[in-house]
């Protein structure tokens, strides 16, 4: 069993930084989805147990970083340059038996999955 607690959402302003985290009990491939009203879950950031490998959607490119601190079980996104388009809700899930490739991106690889946090960019 895998517990997830996501923090860290709030209001910002577009152009303004938050960071997400995630703490998780046990060893995981991780990943960061977020999910609107009415749409399907959308694939936002993945990195693997030891941090080497890390996967974005081209949409947060450039401007999101996934990283890791296994010594506290906890995985941040941080988001910089912030759209209103990035408001939503962000879930953190796990993945015990990553597979590889693509299907990072999967909301269906994943096992576990945390709350949700809000994110709000007002414009």
């Amino acid at each position: 069993q895998v517990q997830l607690v996501g923090s860290g959402g709030g209001l910002v302003q577009a152009g303004g930084s938050l960071r997400l985290s995630c703490a998780a009990s046990g060893r995981t491939f991780m990943g960061w989805f977020r999910q609107a009203p009415g749409k399907e879950r959308e694939f936002v950031a993945a990195i693997s147990w030891s941090g080497g490998s890390t996967y974005y959607a081209d949409s947060v490119k450039g401007r999101f970083t996934i990283s890791r601190d296994n010594a506290k079980n906890t995985v941040y996104l941080q988001m910089n340059s912030l759209k209103p388009e990035d408001t939503t809700v962000y879930y953190c899930a796990a993945d015990l038996n990553f597979l590889g490739g693509s299907r990072a991106t999967m909301p269906v690889e994943y096992d576990y999955w945390g709350q949700g946090t809000q994110v709000t960019v007002s414009s």
